[in-house]
């Protein structure tokens, strides 16, 4: 009602000015031939004309009526160069501030609503830099002011910047309009006041908040480093600390643009991923579904077994699979692709030296002109009573845990019911545990949908997963060679408690950032459980800069090695042109089985952010391949903006969602649409063939039923009928 209400008081202003004839004094011929009158009005009663003058210039601002710069060469005949200059550049800014709230209070939300995705780069560099945007655009009066007050409002920027940013950026238009007014009678159009030398000017003016802002960063870059005394010559190009999928990717891109770099690794190279996570837990997942599938042969046709294995055996599988992944990562390969590689802990001495303790035992100082940060993250393990004493066991410790045993735990706790507490969960229970998982949330894989998390749960539950949300863990005990985990339910107001025994327990509650051992505090380098940085990937320092798990925010390996290509190439060539790190289209895989894929919004993301959608769902059990296989469960969704084929985010569950998303991400970074992939041949009988079916569902849903009728009367028409 507010905004209908604002709706119609603009109308009907607008009605009026013009049912006035008002308009005829907002254009050169109207103030020129009036100008004695006013002249008189404002020797009879000066204060009076200016404050009608003011208001007049305010309403006409704040609506966008075509006439301001007419009003502004008014104000330099009525009042001279001087008070003309004061009363307009206050008029209009108030003018534009109301403008702006209008615009603001009008559409933001809807807007925001509708394209926040693809506005939250926009959005992040008017929160950052909005005062310098918008000086710069206030600068040249080439960009129509008006246009400029509304399209602020929907961003982001404070309106006390707004306000004294605008005054002091239309003051220098503000004075040519008011001066040239003071010649009123001589102006025969406005061309005469911008002209190419005038408007040329203004766009030498416009150039100097660029000018302005690259001294500002000059000296912030000298305050910075005024403690420090750089190098005359650099060692290196490039120093990069952490070899996992960040610090490689960042020393391969160096070294293919022949740049001299040196990558330091304290422990082993491939980091995590290779040796703990990613590549470890998939050759198990595919060693338990295998033992999981042969025990529903039956599915099949064939005769379902009980298989017999070693699990030492299957655990070796895993070091197997990890030692002929090696070399991809090896100091070998990485010598002869041009890096040296040197094996210890590297310390940062200053902004541009870092000392490297060698595993050899020496010491060895490099210089560098840019260093990367790559050194990632580690397990979380909950402070909990007692759990020092009962051999808590972590995503990297496990596997070197259970590859000394003959048989699984056979009772195993996972604490935490994400993607790794899931992922290892369903493994070491298809392989023979009896698993408790603990999560406190009131369910598992809580970043999901609601309808994704019941879905793993269940599964899980059925394959004998003991699920316990909504609970927390208190402390550990053991009594005598038994162990026990102490968890007591969120909402129990009594305040019961479980004893739950175990073999083993195992903690997947979550990873974070290796924060100490390497400098950041010599350098005080700010951090907030990562280390903490700029678009561009530069910490407190421009020469330093932070990639992968150890900066965020999304801790998976795809995107460790995206952030690796921005801030190697703004390390390595960034005096010439920087690149702004790209989060807006991130997907991501949990292993489980079925698997869940997902990029960009969910539905109980868009519900919390207030953003517009429709969801279309194409369920697995109807897909041919699918049906083949025995993998027909499961789902694709997809958000799309309201009424458009516009991808807002995809979520599947199925055999191979991961493979299956691929298609989407694509859609999404291209900015290509549903109807996109309808029209794109899928090779038939696949999985991937999910993909066109969810669109085609779209279609229909969205088929012009009034063409389609007058097509049905055609076709009928040509019957005869």
């Amino acid at each position: 009602m507010k905004k209908l209400s604002i709706i119609a008081l603009i109308v009907v202003i607008f009605y009026i000015f013009y049912a006035l004839g008002l308009d005829q004094y907002l254009n050169l011929e109207g103030i020129q031939s009036n100008i004695v009158q006013f002249q008189n009005w404002k020797n009879q009663s000066f204060l009076l004309v200016v404050l009608v003058f003011v208001a007049v210039y305010i309403v006409a601002t704040a609506l966008s009526i075509p006439g301001a710069a007419i009003l502004t060469l008014a104000a330099g005949a009525l009042f001279g160069l001087l008070l003309g200059t004061i009363i307009v550049s206050f008029a209009s800014t108030i003018g534009a501030t109301l403008a702006f709230l209008v615009s603001r209070f009008m559409l933001r939300d809807t807007i925001q609503a509708q394209f926040g995705d693809r506005l939250q780069t926009l959005n992040k560099g008017i929160e950052n830099e909005g005062a310098f945007y918008l000086f710069t655009l206030r600068l040249v009066p080439v960009f129509p002011f008006f246009l400029i007050n509304l399209l602020m409002g929907l961003t982001p920027i404070k309106i006390t910047t707004f306000y004294w940013v605008s005054q002091l950026g239309m003051l220098a238009g503000t004075v040519v309009y008011v001066n040239a007014g003071t010649q009123l009678a001589q102006l025969e159009g406005l061309q005469g006041i911008l002209s190419p030398k005038l408007l040329f000017s203004f766009a030498l003016l416009g150039v100097f908040p660029i000018i302005a802002k690259r001294a500002l960063d000059t000296i912030k870059k000298r305050r910075i480093y005024a403690k420090w005394k750089k190098p005359k010559n650099f060692d290196r190009n490039l120093i990069v600390i952490g070899a996992g999928a960040a610090g490689l990717v960042s020393a391969y891109i160096a070294a293919a643009v022949k740049a001299k770099v040196t990558l330091v690794e304290a422990n082993k190279m491939g980091g995590d991923c290779l040796n703990y996570g990613c590549v470890p837990s998939k050759a198990l997942i595919k060693s338990a579904k295998l033992l999981h599938q042969m025990k529903q042969a039956d599915r099949y046709g064939l005769e379902a077994v009980q298989p017999e294995f070693s699990f030492k055996r299957v655990m070796q599988r895993v070091y197997n699979v990890i030692k002929k992944i090696e070399p991809h990562d090896s100091i070998e390969r990485y010598t002869r692709l041009g890096v040296e590689v040197l094996q210890g802990y590297a310390r940062l001495v200053d902004p541009w030296t870092v000392e490297i303790e060698l595993s050899e035992g020496t010491n060895r100082r490099l210089t560098a002109r840019s260093i990367i940060i790559a050194s990632g993250a580690s397990p979380v393990v909950p402070p909990l009573p007692g759990i020092e004493k009962v051999n808590c066991l972590t995503s990297d410790t496990v596997w070197d845990a259970f590859a000394k045993l003959d048989v699984p735990p056979e009772k195993l706790v996972v604490l935490g019911g994400g993607p790794i507490g899931s992922e290892l969960t369903q493994c070491f229970a298809r392989l023979g545990s009896k698993i408790t998982q603990i999560e406190m949330d009131k369910r598992i894989m809580g970043r999901e949908d609601q309808e994704v998390s019941d879905y793993i749960q269940k599964t899980l539950m059925d394959e004998g997963v003991n699920v316990l949300v909504g609970h927390k863990a208190l402390r550990c005990e053991q009594d005598g060679a038994k162990k026990y985990v102490i968890v007591q339910a969120i909402d129990d107001s009594v305040g019961s408690e479980k004893r739950i025994e175990f073999d083993a327990l195992l903690c997947a509650v979550g990873r974070k950032a290796r924060l100490s051992g390497y400098g950041l505090e010599v350098l005080d380098i700010p951090t907030n459980r990562t280390v903490i940085t700029n678009e561009y990937l530069e910490t407190l320092y421009p020469n330093i800069f932070a990639v992968g798990d150890v900066t965020g925010p999304y801790q998976f390996t795809h995107t460790a090695a995206h952030t690796a290509w921005y801030a190697s190439v703004n390390a390595l060539f960034g005096r010439f042109k920087k690149f702004k790190v790209d989060y807006s289209v991130i997907p991501w895989t949990t292993f489980v089985d079925p698997e869940v894929a997902r990029v960009g919004l969910n539905e109980q993301e868009a519900t919390a952010r207030g953003i517009a959608y429709e969801v279309t769902r194409y369920d697995i059990d109807d897909l041919d391949r699918a049906i083949a296989d025995g993998s027909d469960t499961g789902f694709v969704k997809v958000l799309t903006v309201p009424a458009k084929d516009t991808i807002l985010g995809v979520t599947i569950v199925g055999a191979h969602a991961g493979d299956l998303l691929a298609e989407f991400v694509l859609a999404m970074k291209q900015g290509l649409g549903l109807n996109k992939i309808l029209g794109t041949i899928h090779t038939y009988p696949t999985l991937a063939e999910a993909n066109k079916y969810v669109a085609g569902k779209w279609k229909r849903a969205h088929a012009p039923e009034r063409l389609l009728s007058w097509v049905q009367r055609y076709h009928d028409w040509q019957r005869g009928a």
